[in-house]
């Protein structure tokens, strides 16, 4: 099984289009020391050539350009991806379906009721899409594991993740059961597990427990502190109060890691433009590596 990190940024890239923090300035002229990355999304293959789409950013287009085995070309119209799936209902993890519209089938979609519902109602995106290619919805339950046709050799499970629903849902203030999931993707040849939650407001023990079971942990990196963007004079707004743990601090995340057993790997992603840990450079960066807690970048490869 593989995993491919097609995007590591969180919502608007990096560097975003409109901000100047230090991060995004640097990067764009040059002397910060850090790669530019889309926004997150991740690309799953088992042992044949059809690959699972994890969340369809804004970015899409680019990200499936980048790589040539996304394209096989076995006819005038074709792609490598064969399902996708969805997390939850944000706008940064669906907006990218409406730039998959030219796909010649129905586009098998996996995600929870409640995020089907937010796709036809209040953000209606599926509905466009009918219009289109069309869409063939597969629900996604936290009771059970699944499979996907097509994609060889690789089991899921969904788990109840703790975070918030996206802004325009009616739900945004107390998010209903489904509204984000985290996700494990474990490989029938090997036994080996992927721990998948680019977003994770409040660890739980079902998520703990899932957590020192996995290979392979890929996790919210978004924010450093908890009122980074304060900081900066951004938003008045914690990452807690966005869905999303902070690294550093009492109960952060990397509180959190440094208690998996030292052979799991730990990689960070969903990271926030205004993050420190962009800088390759900074002291943050290193103490990072010296916990041994990867950094993920766009194109980064796990095979498990």
């Amino acid at each position: 099984m593989w995993l491919r990190i097609l995007g590591s940024a969180a919502g608007g890239g990096f560097p975003q289009w409109n901000c100047n923090c230090p991060r995004c300035r640097g990067v764009r002229s040059g002397t910060l020391q850090a790669r530019a990355r889309t926004q997150s999304s991740l690309a799953v293959r088992g042992s044949n050539d059809a690959w699972v789409l994890v969340n369809a950013s804004p970015d899409v287009l680019q990200q499936l350009r980048a790589y040539a085995d996304l394209q096989p070309a076995r006819g005038v119209r074709d792609a490598a991806v064969g399902a996708i799936v969805l997390m939850d209902g944000q706008i940064d993890h669906t907006t990218g379906l409406l730039m998959l519209r030219e796909s010649t089938q129905p586009w098998p979609i996996w995600c929870t009721d409640v995020v089907y519902a937010e796709l036809t109602s209040e953000w209606p995106l599926l509905n466009v899409l009918g219009h289109y290619c069309g869409v063939k919805h597969h629900a996604i339950s936290t009771t059970h594991e699944f499979s996907i046709d097509g994609i060889e050799e690789v089991r899921w499970r969904a788990l109840e993740l703790q975070s918030k629903a996206p802004p325009y849902s009616r739900d945004r203030v107390l998010a209903k059961p489904g509204s984000n999931i985290a996700l494990t993707i474990s490989s029938s040849r090997t036994d080996r597990t992927a721990f998948f939650a680019p977003g994770l407001g409040r660890m739980t023990d079902e998520l703990w427990e899932h957590m020192q079971r996995a290979d392979v942990v890929l996790v919210d990196g978004t924010c450093w502190h908890d009122d980074e963007l304060a900081r900066l004079d951004i938003s008045h707004k914690t990452a807690r109060e966005m869905g999303h743990l902070p690294l550093s601090g009492p109960g952060g995340m990397i509180e959190w890691l440094t208690r998996l057993p030292a052979s799991t790997r730990k990689v960070l992603t969903h990271i926030n433009n205004t993050s420190p840990i962009l800088d390759e450079s900074s002291s943050e960066r290193a103490e990072l590596t010296a916990l041994g807690i990867e950094v993920a970048h766009d194109g980064m490869e796990i095979e498990l």
